[in-house]
């Protein structure tokens, strides 16, 4: 199986990799020009999703191929608002999710990582 990287980053990872018909997203902060953005959680899962179609982009995909993805909130009392702004980019058929509470490395409310299937 051949495995395709796409995009850059300042840290050791790649944004997103094809691995066959998979692509893996790498976990997407909110993170705009390299700044974090400030803001609530909606604020936040705007930005970080915005980031998410981007590395698809990279890759040939879009929202409509991811299969699962992988929330972390800071604060579990988030969860209600964090739902609202993600259902948006998945008004019908949403993937499989996991939503964890958890810490994160850098001052923000959400990371959210992804896989999507399209065959090559």
């Amino acid at each position: 199986m051949m495995k395709t990287v796409f995009g850059q980053s300042h840290v050791p990872l790649s944004p997103a990799v094809r691995a066959g018909d998979f692509v893996y997203v790498s976990g997407q902060v909110p993170v705009r020009d390299g700044q974090v953005v400030a803001g609530d959680v909606s604020v936040q899962t705007r930005v970080v999703m915005d980031n998410i179609a981007a590395a698809l982009k990279l890759a040939g995909c879009d929202l409509s191929d991811v299969v699962k993805t992988f929330v972390i909130l800071t604060d579990r009392k988030d969860f209600g608002a964090f739902n609202a702004v993600y259902a948006t980019f998945f008004p019908s058929a949403p993937p499989a999710r996991t939503t964890v509470e958890a810490g994160l490395m850098i001052d923000i409310t959400i990371e959210i990582e992804a896989i999507a299937y399209k065959p090559l």
